[in-house]
């Protein structure tokens, strides 16, 4: 099974997420529900993952994801309750 790197060249992540930031603010501008546009990141993502490294990395790599999620990795203002 191939690991699913997450150490790009220098500054090759910051310009990828640049890009990405730059086409979601478009698609909000032209009034593309934001929920829309997440679902659709995340199937690009977990397409162009797959056919770079398998079926089975991918899975691996979501596995993960719900604990990260939880712990907060993902939110980006959280309430104090």
């Amino acid at each position: 099974m191939q690991s699913i790197g997450m150490t790009p060249k220098k500054g090759t992540a910051d310009d990828a997420l640049n890009y990405l930031f730059d086409a979601w603010s478009q698609a909000l501008e032209n009034g593309v529900a934001p929920p829309m546009l997440a679902y659709s990141a995340i199937y690009v993502a977990l397409t162009d993952l797959v056919a770079a490294y398998g079926e089975t990395a991918v899975a691996d790599l979501a596995e993960g994801l719900s604990d990260r999620i939880l712990k907060g990795e993902f939110t980006l203002y959280r309430s104090k309750n």
